[in-house]
């Protein structure tokens, strides 16, 4: 085992054309292996040895029955003078094969669920396609739900993926560039674009990350971001995740790139503006009014997310006299026996609602959620009635755990967990003074932040030195007919969404 993985001009090599020589090699390199199969038979001469090698589980052993072991045995293959060309052309009875020449890929291709056919006097081995890899049907998604719209979400399953995506777009220029990563694992991933729309520099700079990944085992998306974003220290996601097929296509139709890895329930979108996280897969399927006010509630939601109890915490602690002098009584009367300061209240409650969370996520089935809504009133309800917390403690933090949820996206959702601390402490230690530094920071940080190449604020942000008008798909949405340009990272000359009409101009 040394001599093949210990030096890779062993591995690397290729097949040496003798039948006894290439066997051995893959006996010892799958030495074991219990679940690798080798089946070893004669053609119908009996007189010339073949073998197919397979992993069980993922190889549809009765196809490779039927389709390749049956036919060569039933033909004569001693006379043949080109075994191989006769093998592929006369015998096989499966189109989806490929001839390989070097143990490294056949290895590979063996691992991934294909079958390997050796067969005696051919200088080359035949890769088949007999993948049969087990996996959960398509089903719907459960982080992106959706009112009005398409229903089915991805799955772990890689070619089922590509499938949903060119269901929906039946253009020949969509694109899907297969490649591998991980050292060991060797995953599939396939890079999505549309030839005519993607930025020619932004689609070089991903292929050339995509061949930087240098990681023993990639087993989902979040890995594939994490080694492929510019900036780490951020906690602001620099890909979009989505579980939805018609988002993907959307994004394709945009000009951006889809990154399907896998094994991972969902693909990855690039480049993405902080705008996108707020738009849900509704939004285009209903009427603009409608979506335009979900939006601003959205919008409106996260900075009462992030933002919310580090500023009840300045007022309350520091700047009482901002209150009017009505509500100001009932805070203080809400605060009467709690001998605990305010900013201590609201960490317990937050870190209560953390816990409470995290609980529901890994408790199993529908118990999760019931354990989080009684968790939530008992405990909430006991610590007000032992005078640990305040009644409009409570309210604040449900309120603030309520808006958090409203954001579709939950990697992005999932920073405003982690920002209102900053801003609870931050007001806790310099009141509104230090909330509002916080504030203007945490805007300089997204001002400066980039999405392979693409401002993150955009178009807040350099949108008007850019010439882009996307605010018709920002804040609020205008009507479908009014959406006639794609975005500013779409490939020059190709911004045209919908050409108005004659008709349509007059009108």
């Amino acid at each position: 085992m040394d001599a093949i993985y210990g030096r890779d001009q062993k591995i690397k090599g290729k097949l040496l054309n003798n039948f006894d020589l290439d066997y051995a090699f893959f006996e010892n390199a799958l030495k074991n292996c219990g679940d690798m199969v080798k089946n070893m038979f004669y053609a119908g001469d009996g007189k010339t040895r073949a073998v197919v090698i397979y992993v069980d589980g993922l190889t549809d052993s009765q196809t490779l029955q039927d389709f390749v072991i049956r036919p060569l045995q039933e033909n004569v293959l001693a006379d043949k003078e080109n075994r191989l060309s006769f093998v592929e052309n006369h015998v096989l009875e499966t189109v989806d094969w490929k001839a390989v020449e070097t143990y490294e890929d056949a290895l590979t291709d063996i691992l991934s669920g294909n079958s390997l056919l050796l067969v005696e006097g051919c200088e080359k081995a035949v890769s088949l396609s007999t993948k049969n890899f087990p996996g959960r049907g398509v089903g719907e998604t459960q982080q992106e739900m959706v009112m009005r719209g398409p229903k089915d979400s991805f799955t772990e399953n890689f070619r089922t993926n590509t499938a949903l995506i060119r269901r929906r777009i039946r253009d020949p220029r969509l694109k899907m560039e297969h490649t591998k990563v991980g050292e060991r694992s060797k995953t599939d991933l396939a890079i999505c674009y549309m030839e005519d729309l993607v930025e020619p520099a932004l689609l070089d700079k991903v292929r050339k990350k995509v061949q930087e990944i240098s990681l023993d085992g990639i087993f989902d998306g979040g890995m594939v971001e994490q080694l492929m974003e510019k900036n780490p220290w951020t906690p602001f996601p620099q890909f979009q995740h989505t579980e939805r097929p018609d988002k993907a296509a959307s994004g394709l139709l945009e000009g951006r790139i889809v990154l399907v890895v896998d094994n991972s329930p969902g693909v990855l979108l690039l480049p993405v503006t902080y705008g996108m996280f707020f738009q849900s897969g509704d939004d285009y399927y209903t009427r603009f009014e409608v979506a335009s006010f979900a939006r601003l509630l959205r919008f409106a939601a996260a900075i009462f997310a992030i933002g919310f109890p580090g500023l009840y915490v300045a007022i309350a602690g520091f700047h009482t006299e901002m209150l009017p002098t009505a509500f100001l009584l009932s805070v203080a009367q809400a605060r009467t026996g709690i001998v605990i300061p305010v900013v201590l209240e609201v960490l317990l409650m937050e870190f209560q609602f953390e816990l409470l969370r995290e609980a529901g996520i890994h408790i199993p089935g529908q118990l999760g959620g019931t354990i989080g809504i009684v968790g939530g009133l008992i405990v909430g309800q006991a610590a007000v009635d032992a005078g640990l917390v305040s009644t409009i403690v409570v309210i604040v933090v449900s309120f603030t755990a309520i808006a958090s949820f409203i954001v579709p996206n939950e990697s992005f959702g999932a920073v405003f967990r982690l920002l209102k601390f900053l801003f609870i402490f931050a007001a806790a230690l310099w009141g509104i003074y230090g909330y509002l530094l916080l504030f203007a920071a945490l805007l300089f940080h997204l001002a400066q932040l980039e999405s392979f190449g693409v401002p993150y604020m955009l178009p807040s942000v350099c949108g008007g030195h850019l010439g882009y008008d996307g605010r018709k798909d920002e804040y609020v949405r205008y009507p479908l007919r009014c959406m006639r340009k794609r975005p500013l990272f779409t490939r020059e000359g190709r911004r045209i969404r919908r050409k108005r009409s004659e008709e349509n101009q007059r009108s």
